[in-house]
């Protein structure tokens, strides 16, 4: 029997279908990102393969397996080639210690490198290549200074593995592997941390990973990670603008549902992988998979300052925007930003004072006058209020999305204010133009194109970027109105009809 095929990976499957405070990577995705990779490369000798963020070690595995069929017209003796690969091409960084020891009985089926049982038999000591380093945070300020996790007890704690990955907790990647050259470097890093904010606030960090696996110079790099890096968001908008920019990303596999990937807790926004490859210098293949259905095209990533996932609707905004609604002038540039009167989320009501919009349990109660500001010149105005959070708790973005209703805005009248926890979306000047102005937001034409900028529940005046801000607001506006302005075909309608759903009453 071949030593590397007799493996059962049924086993890691089942890994991967634990909760846990890493998401593991299902087997079949492992080898549908390995499947991207040159075939040629897996008959080269002197491939070399990091996962810097190992886990079950599949990925290691499954390039293993890979090796070992396209180099036996080369190394024809079984024993010779297995000790080969695993020895010289196979290498990882295990993310916990846990995972070290599950790494290595998955990749050499042993816990033990050297041990009897080894696939491998020339390792000297019990790591093999696969390393793991118990290494703490380094704080300043009550923060770390690589990952930006919080200064508390529980990252201290190893064993609840909020713990410091080696592999972005240095000045200095190339000090992990002296002397050594990756042609492929491969994982699914860590996706957060927790940052000591508000609530149960988190730093993103899978970008950190990408950041160092490139200054390790690779040929080829490929990572799934989530998809919010698509619009941005906390601490992502460098990382974001880089890739965008990056003619060497060759190509985005991107999952609306991250349950099209991942078993256990919705991902918002879903998860992509993407091939990075250094001499590559082309248009991106953007494969977008919605309930198991894909569409590809070829694109230009950095078309818009964020990157719209649906190639459809990426179609319809552009011939929106060709028609120069306006003068192209967008909603984007009226939205209120956050706090737009200067007052957070639990600002205590008061007994007196400016009628204050609170969040909607409260409602309507009061602030100091002293308390608010009006830099924007909105208090004497009427406004449309929207939540900050209009579809909360829904993370599947392959289901159709509904944003705004009647039970969930508000007109605002002249000397009301509200809480961080509404934008102001228009202010004017009479009643009448407020309502227009929410008969427009509550088109299904206007809330699809706020849909394709954004990727979690929360929506910010960013994220009305596509939405052209209309000549004026004297009339209600309807879908059909927006059908004939916009010039927008029977089957761009039916698509957007598909993705948005009605307006709900009350």
């Amino acid at each position: 029997m071949d030593i590397i095929k007799s493996n059962n990976p049924d086993v890691l499957n089942c890994l991967a279908n634990l909760s846990n405070d890493q998401v593991f990577t299902p087997t079949n995705i492992a080898k549908k990102m390995l499947d991207e990779l040159p075939k040629k490369i897996w008959s080269d000798p002197d491939l070399k393969i990091l996962d810097p963020v190992c886990k079950t070690g599949i990925f290691l595995r499954e390039a293993a397996e890979r090796l070992n069929e396209g180099l036996k017209n080369k190394i024809k003796n079984d024993q010779k080639r297995i000790n080969h690969i695993l020895k010289n091409q196979i290498f990882g960084i295990a993310t916990t210690e846990i995972a070290s020891l599950i790494a290595r009985r998955s990749i050499y089926y042993s816990k033990d490198s050297n041990g009897k049982y080894s696939a491998c038999k020339i390792f000297k000591d019990a790591k093999g290549n696969i390393l793991y380093s118990s290494i703490k945070h380094e704080w300043k300020n009550g923060k770390c200074l690589y990952c930006g996790a919080a200064q508390t007890n529980r990252h201290e704690d190893f064993n609840n593995e909020q713990y410091a990955s080696e592999f972005i907790h240095t000045e200095n990647v190339q000090e992990l592997f002296p002397n050594m050259k990756f042609d492929v470097i491969i994982g699914n890093p860590p996706y957060q941390i927790s940052d000591g904010g508000h609530s149960r606030s988190a730093s993103t960090i899978y970008h950190l990973f990408v950041e160092n696996a490139k200054k390790l110079n690779p040929r080829y790099l490929s990572m799934i990670i989530p998809s919010r890096w698509f619009i941005g968001g906390k601490g992502l908008d460098k990382f974001r603008k880089e890739m965008l920019n990056d003619k060497r990303v060759k190509k985005i596999v991107d999952y609306e549902s991250s349950s099209d990937v991942f078993s256990g807790p919705e991902i918002a926004g879903g998860v992509s992988y993407f091939l990075w490859e250094k001499n590559y210098a082309g248009k991106c293949e953007f494969t977008s998979v919605r309930k198991s259905v894909e569409t590809q095209n070829f694109r230009d990533l950095n078309e818009f300052d964020v990157l719209i996932r649906d190639t459809k609707a990426l179609n319809i905004i552009k011939k929106i925007q060709k028609l120069k609604i306006n003068n192209d002038k967008r909603l984007s540039e009226v939205v209120s930003p956050r706090k737009a009167f200067n007052l957070s989320t639990n600002y205590t009501p008061k007994n007196s004072g400016l009628p204050c919009w609170y969040i909607q349990k409260i409602g309507k109660k009061f602030a100091n006058k002293t308390d608010v500001t009006d830099s924007n010149k909105l208090l004497n105005k009427w406004k449309f209020l929207v939540p900050k959070a209009p579809i909360a708790g829904q993370t599947d973005f392959s289901k159709p999305v509904g944003f705004y209703y009647d039970g969930n805005t508000i007109i605002a009248k002249p000397g009301e204010c509200c809480t961080e926890s509404w934008i102001v979306a228009g202010a004017f000047d009479t009643e009448k133009e407020a309502r227009n102005f929410k008969s427009y937001l509550f088109t299904k034409v206007a809330r699809f194109l706020l849909l394709q900028s954004v990727i979690s529940q929360d929506v910010t005046r960013k994220n009305f970027v596509f939405v052209p801000n209309l000549e004026n607001y004297n009339k209600q506006i309807t879908d059909d109105y927006l059908i004939k302005k916009f010039e927008i075909s029977k089957n761009d309608w039916a698509y957007i009809d598909s993705r948005i759903t009605k307006v709900k009453n009350g």
